[in-house]
């Protein structure tokens, strides 16, 4: 018996004019997302065909329309509007997403900023 189906999606890359001061947004800067779908096990393709599965591009192409619908100051503002599209046009029951930002405007040597969050389906 199947107890869980998982999609991941690691390094969905595009670039996006996203941070809070002016001169971040002015340069578009590449942002890195990694997705996780728990879906029902009844969407499991029944048979070896492409229509019956969770299209691996639909989501792609989601991350990236989410990412470039407006110049977000956040990351955290892109994260939490990735997983409401993800709940909303997905079967998915949770989602896990982590949204990583390479350029970090910072004082200290910092290598990349990640907000991650994690939403469920409502019962």
């Amino acid at each position: 018996m199947l107890l869980e189906y998982t999609l991941r999606l690691h390094a969905i890359r595009f670039r996006a004019n996203l941070g809070a001061s002016h001169s971040e947004r002015a340069i578009p800067q590449e942002i890195v997302v990694d997705v996780e779908l728990t879906l029902p096990v009844s969407s499991l393709p029944r048979r070896d065909h492409k229509r019956e599965v969770v299209d691996y591009n639909t989501i792609a192409n989601l991350v990236v329309e989410a990412g470039l619908a407006e110049p977000y100051r956040l990351l955290e503002t892109y994260a939490r509007v990735l997983v409401d599209r993800l709940l909303a046009e997905t079967p998915a029951l949770r989602v896990r997403i982590a949204a990583t930002k390479l350029r970090v405007p910072t004082s200290h040597s910092v290598d990349r900023a990640i907000v991650e969050l994690v939403a469920s389906r409502d019962p």
